[in-house]
Formats: structure tokens, C-alpha cells, sequence
């Protein structure tokens, strides 16, 4: 597995599966909670798009999902994200992908 980082929001969006389905997005949902103690503050459910902020070493992210674009982490505040806040995106990236890619490596036979 292998995150794409992209500026397309006018931040730094890490895209963990863009053809990801609701499954995957809980279960990075999951690894967040679970793995780095991260709370979500604030879930955001709609039809086809869900949104739920975070705190991350100080800076405030969203994980998204949505079932065109698949499942990402970008800056809560978009376009007016810090420099430290696209920073904190691809710290959180490298540490999920390493979590992601482990637990694939131990299902295999």
C-alpha cells in the first residue's frame, strides 16, 4: 500500500485509498483511535460523504471519506492550512502507511 499526497484542496491532502469503501475509512478510523489515541471532535455523516475532525500533535485534521473521491486526511481548514498543518498531514501519512502496510505483510501466508 501506498499514500498519494496531492494539493488539489490548496493543502496537503494525504489520500489513503482513492477507491476506498466504508469498510477501509473505519478501520483507519480505527487505527487512529485505537493505535495513536486520537479522539474525534466533531463527525460529520452525510449521504455520501463523511468528515471527522481530529487533533494530531496539535494540529486540527480531518479524516474524509466520500464514495466517489475514496478515503484522505487533509488540514481542517483547507485553503488557509499552515504550512505546519500540510506538515502534520504527511507525519500522519508515513505513520499510517506504515501501520497499513505492516498488517497487510502479517495476512499474508
Amino acid at each position: 500500500m501506498s499514500l498519494t499526497l496531492r494539493t488539489t484542496l490548496g493543502c496537503t491532502e494525504a489520500v489513503i485509498a482513492d477507491d476506498g469503501g466504508l469498510k477501509q475509512f473505519y478501520h483507519v478510523a480505527d487505527i487512529l483511535s485505537q493505535d495513536l489515541k486520537i479522539n474525534f471532535s466533531h463527525k460529520e455523516d452525510d449521504f455520501d460523504t463523511i468528515d471527522w475532525e481530529f487533533r494530531f500533535k496539535g494540529h486540527y485534521l480531518t479524516l474524509h471519506y466520500n464514495i466517489y473521491n475514496g478515503i484522505s486526511i487533509f488540514p481542517t481548514k483547507t485553503r488557509d492550512a499552515l504550512n505546519k498543518d500540510n506538515k502534520a498531514v504527511v507525519e500522519l501519512a508515513g505513520v499510517l502507511e506504515g501501520k497499513l502496510f505492516n498488517e497487510g505483510r502479517r495476512h499474508i501466508a
